[in-house]
């Protein structure tokens, strides 16, 4: 459907323009109308349907919600045309799915403030509709509402009411007459004299005696049962609201030829009052209640409450029985090209964003010159990516548009940086003062639930947090950690477009409230109930963000980067900050720097470790982190310089760490035993393993130091007890790290149990994100396959992912594994390339993995070794010469 946006219109001198008012699809909204439409009719005009029945429940609602600016009331003006009848159907709908009696009765209703609309404007609206359709006297419901008429507003005349008020204008002047003749033919079958139009009092007390004592005369009207008792009741606004029940009973009297439907459509139903005040609610609902053979669509920003119990009292009817579909709600789904579908359990729908494609459609229908898009197609990606679906946006920025182009320029992606102010004010209106108040608090948060926001908000109560999640533009997602987040263009509009309300906040209301939220998040942190990595990763990314954003205090933050660091999980963490290069960015506060730390050690996984040495120098050169927290930075700092292999800047870094004495220290400890073995010193690195129990991971130093003797049963012994004290104490990385050391012993000595091992190991690394420890369980299988046809297939894609990762000690060893999957298969060639490889590696550390190397290949070394080994050199030769004899019987491979 296409109109006249008559605000654009004349906002422009260029009459070659065309401004249309764009419709996007909307059918799987119009889907959901016709399939409830459908059920509708087929249940009133089945036998046995009462319209005097007032307990059933009923099923003769839609609500379609939605925050502001999706585009309700166009698709309610839509679906009134459609209804209407097929020239008013957009032709993407296509036919209407429903017989040709009984005929529908399409009547739209707005509510909205500005309209004027009290319920008396309703009840004349849809009782003038069906005067204009029908053509004939409603005698139950005339009567009734000429006697309210009159008593309500003595001296004023309906007709006059009616063409003032321009509902005359728009459905016609036959009501007056119809209910003259009423008056005239209830008068005359009473036998009544004079003059009814004056004497409505009389008329309505001899007709309620005749129905009382069930005269013949007016045996028609004494059908109605509850006619009798309206006209006795007090003729005010309260009665007025029971007279529906009237109008329903005179369409069921219809004959079948003349049967009509009425359809009525309330609009901005949101405007009807407020969660406190719902007099006119009550007044509606009512009328839905009292005509169950109408069919309605309310269009609205909230949704309706009416199948809440906690209403009772507030409405007459509540609850799920008597509102089965108004229980809960759908979702909008993705758009479709097939019939109708069956209707939803609900009829209580949630209108979503527009898709891509509609607001592409949107944009390029909207403005057009010479029948094409005045937009062009590049800006129009851009306004359609920064709408997030909204359409008010999207409108909002058509304004934009023309508002640049008058002066003489063609407005360009920059033009549309900055939010609309308009979009605050549309979001905020019919929010109460405490709603508003936690709506702007929420915004500081990417998600949240109902005590976090209120913690935010500073309130003392959650009643106002459970009203705002019902609004439409929360979303939520039971899935996720925290259950609600704001419609991603409100909340951006919330925290940066110009805020002239009444109530807006200042900078110090802005930080307090971070402040707030920064410590619920600590405290729901602190809270949970043993180690959470889920609750843990959401608490950091939220509260460094507000951290960050409003210059707060780390706090909490401080454990919190401890308590991710712990486990060596390395799941991915998306921070605030983005991943640089290089550290460029400037950092100007703690929050800054924690931030880019951990988003340096979450990337090493995924990045070369020069450019996790190059982000930690950065972070520390700012001197912004606490000491502890620089111990971090500078810890994992030697320790990417130890896998490069800049030996003897690690060891520097990891003695500064480590004679501190902080957290960090038995790591330190551990890098540098680690650093003594890798320097061929393995009676130091033995040493200091001895002193490192649990917290610096002695038995998985003492495995590494037995794997380069070769004695591979004590090398498993030590990672089996390392993973069973990673198991002991949670720690999900450490039993990963172990017990994939463990699976490249037992590839070397044992291929048919390499393949549980290797499969645990891969089980465990599932949800971590290690780059090293995957590595080392790829290098296993390769040693497990070491001799077959296989050994060499998966070495080529290895040996790039370790050369792109930078780490020095994962490729020695994968060279190292090469050397004996050669020497197996007497493939001497191969193994001297992979020995030079080797000598190339390791040039100035882990030189004792030439002698293994040597060893198994039975060469002698080029130059006296340099290692100093815990048991006599040649024994350790033996060890893997063995290994190596071990294989080749298993496969029958001769020298």
């Amino acid at each position: 459907m296409a109109g006249r946006d008559l605000r654009a219109l004349f906002s422009t001198n260029d009459r070659q323009l065309e401004v249309g008012e764009a419709f996007t699809n909307r059918q799987g909204q119009w889907q959901i109308v016709q399939a409830a439409l459908g059920e509708h009719l087929a249940r009133v005009t089945a036998p046995g349907f009462d319209v005097e029945d007032l307990e059933a429940p009923r099923t003769n609602i839609l609500a379609f919600h939605g925050v502001g600016g999706i585009g309700k009331s166009t698709l309610s003006r839509t679906l009134e045309s459609a209804l209407a009848g097929a020239e008013g159907r957009p032709a993407r709908w296509g036919e209407a799915a429903w017989p040709a009696r009984p005929a529908l009765l399409p009547v739209r209703i707005d509510l909205a403030r500005a309209a004027g609309t009290d319920f008396e404007r309703v009840i004349l609206t849809l009782r003038l509709a069906l005067a204009a359709r029908i053509g004939k006297p409603l005698p139950a419901f005339d009567i009734a509402l000429r006697r309210y008429w009159e008593h309500q507003h003595p001296g004023e005349p309906l007709e006059d009411y009616l063409n003032s008020g321009g509902l005359a204008a728009r459905f016609g002047r036959a009501l007056p007459q119809q209910m003259q003749s009423a008056l005239g033919d209830v008068a005359q079958a009473l036998l009544l004299p004079g003059t009814v139009g004056t004497a409505v009092g009389q008329l309505t007390g001899a007709l309620t005696a005749a129905l009382r004592e069930r005269r013949q005369t007016v045996k028609a009207l004494a059908r109605c049962a509850r006619l009798a008792d309206l006209l006795d009741a007090d003729p005010d606004i309260d009665a007025l609201s029971y007279y529906p029940h009237l109008l329903a009973w005179e369409l069921a009297q219809l004959p079948a030829d003349r049967a009509v439907v009425p359809v009525v459509l309330l609009d901005t139903f949101e405007d009807t009052g407020t969660r406190t005040h719902r007099d006119l609610e009550r007044l509606l609902q009512r009328l839905v209640w009292l005509m169950p053979n109408t069919f309605f669509i309310v269009t609205g920003r909230s949704r309706l409450q009416w199948a809440d119990p906690a209403v009772e009292g507030q409405l007459d009817y509540t609850g799920p029985t008597a509102w089965p579909g108004l229980a809960g709600q759908t979702l909008p789904g993705p758009r479709t090209t097939g019939g109708p579908t069956a209707a939803p359990a609900s009829r209580q729908v949630l209108i979503g964003d527009f898709s891509p494609e509609d607001c592409a459609d949107y944009l390029a229908r909207r403005l057009v010159r010479n029948n094409r898009p005045l937009i062009d197609a590049g800006l129009r990606a851009v306004i359609a990516e920064r709408a997030h679906g909204l359409p008010l946006y999207l409108d909002l920025a058509v304004l934009r548009y023309l508002e640049l182009s008058r002066t003489g320029r063609t407005p360009t992606a920059a033009d549309f940086d900055a939010d609309f102010p308009a979009l605050l004010t549309r979001t905020l209106t019919d929010l109460t003062p405490d709603e508003r108040h936690l709506l702007r608090a929420v915004s500081l948060l990417d998600a949240f639930d109902l005590p976090l926001a209120t913690a935010a908000a500073g309130l003392a109560h959650l009643s106002a947090a459970a009203r705002l999640v019902e609004r439409p533009f929360v979303r939520h997602d039971t899935l996720a950690l925290w259950p609600y987040h704001l419609h991603a263009l409100i909340r951006s509009t919330l925290r940066t477009a110009d805020d002239a309300t009444d109530d807006r906040w200042t900078d110090t209301d802005w930080h307090q409230a971070a402040r707030r939220a920064l410590a619920a998040l600590g405290t729901q942190w602190q809270a949970g109930s043993g180690p959470d990595r889920r609750l843990l990763t959401g608490c950091l990314r939220q509260g460094l963000a507000l951290a960050r954003d409003h210059q707060l205090e780390l706090g909490w933050l401080t454990d919190a980067a401890w308590a991710y660091t712990d486990d060596y999980v390395w799941e991915p963490l998306p921070l605030p900050l983005p991943a640089r290069e290089g550290g460029d960015d400037e950092l100007t506060t703690a929050a800054d720097a924690l931030t880019e730390l951990l988003s340096a050690l979450a990337r090493r996984q995924h990045e070369h470790r020069a450019t996790t040495v190059a982000r930690l120098t950065s972070v520390l050169d700012t001197g912004l982190l606490p000491d502890e927290l620089a111990d971090m930075a500078t810890y994992y700092r030697a320790k990417a310089h130890r896998d490069l292999g800049h030996h003897n800047t690690s060891r520097d870094g990891m003695r500064q760490v480590a004679s501190r004495g902080g957290r960090l220290a038995p790591d330190a400890a551990r890098g540098l035993a680690h650093l003594a073995r890798a320097a061929g010193d393995f009676p130091t690195a033995t040493t200091t393993a001895r002193t490192l129990g649990w917290p610096g991971r002695g038995q998985r130093v003492l495995g590494d130091i037995h794997f380069a003797h070769g004695d591979m049963a004590q090398a498993a012994t030590h990672f089996t007890a390392a993973r069973t004290e990673a198991e002991e104490h949670g720690n999900l990385g450490e039993q990963a790290i172990a017990q994939a050391n463990l699976a490249l012993v037992t590839a070397f000595t044992d291929p048919a149990q390499a393949d549980d091992e290797i499969a645990l190991a891969r089980q465990l690394l599932t949800g971590l994100d290690q780059r090293a420890t995957s590595l080392t369980a790829q290098t296993a299988a390769i040693a497990r396959d070491a001799g077959t046809p296989a050994g060499t297939e998966p070495a080529r894609a290895l040996r790039a992912e370790i050369h792109e990762a930078g780490i020095t000690a994962a490729q020695a060893v994968l060279e190292l594994t090469l050397v004996f999957h050669h020497t197996v298969r007497n493939e001497q060639d191969d193994a001297q390339a992979a020995i030079a490889r080797l000598h190339a590696l390791t040039a100035t550390s882990d030189r004792y993995y030439r002698d293994i190397a040597h060893s198994i290949a039975g060469l002698p070394l080029p130059e006296p070794s340099t290692t100093l080994w815990l048991d006599d050199p040649e024994e350790v030769r033996a060890r893997w010469h063995r290994i190596l004899q071990d294989r080749r019987t298993r496969l029958g491979t001769t020298a």
